[in-house]
């Protein structure tokens, strides 16, 4: 395992960070239950938010992790699409390497067999085993919204099991937890 590995971002379930700041429910959106699979190794993985929106095409995805993550989060939001993968184990990679905290995709990913044996969070609505197309750029640093959530650059995205949670800001207690 890679040195990056051991910077991944583990933090307190999310059924714990709710009952801590249920009473200000406006500092907390919750996605959709139901609507997101896990695949990578670490279940349970939070962070800032970065954006990318792109539709069936990757190109911005591997760009992006290809920098230094900062134990961030991407949100890819791929409108949804079921017809291919826009992240697979290559991509993946780069983001374990740079240092990224997770991956949610609003779309399919693939290699989810490679990428389970990965120390990163992973996020998707299911697989495919078909490529991107390559053709669309995407855009960077846009609020997204799917899941019935909106995600915004520098605000915080929270994962486990259990679903996903967004905040304006850092949540007390997420910071500094143990791994599983």
């Amino acid at each position: 395992m890679s040195s990056a590995s051991s910077s991944v971002t583990i933090c307190e379930s999310l059924a714990d960070l709710c009952d801590k700041h249920i009473s200000s429910p406006e500092r907390l959106s919750v996605v959709q239950p139901g609507l997101f699979f896990d695949y990578g190794k670490q279940k349970r993985f939070y962070g800032k938010i970065e954006t990318i929106r792109c539709f069936e095409s990757n190109p911005m995805v591997r760009d992006v992790l290809s920098t230094p993550g900062d134990n961030r989060v991407l949100i890819v939001d791929g409108g949804g699409s079921k017809r291919v993968a826009i992240l697979g184990d290559q991509i993946t990679q780069l983001a374990v390497q740079n240092q990224w905290s997770g991956v949610i995709v609003n779309g399919c990913i693939r290699d989810s067999a490679i990428i389970a044996d990965m120390n990163i969070g992973v996020k998707a609505l299911g697989t495919h085993p078909v490529k991107s197309i390559k053709t669309y750029p995407g855009e960077k640093g846009v609020a997204v919204n799917f899941g019935g959530v909106e995600f915004v650059r520098g605000h915080w995205v929270y994962a486990d099991e259990d679903g996903i949670i967004v905040s304006e800001s850092q949540l007390h207690g997420a910071e500094g937890s143990s791994k599983l």
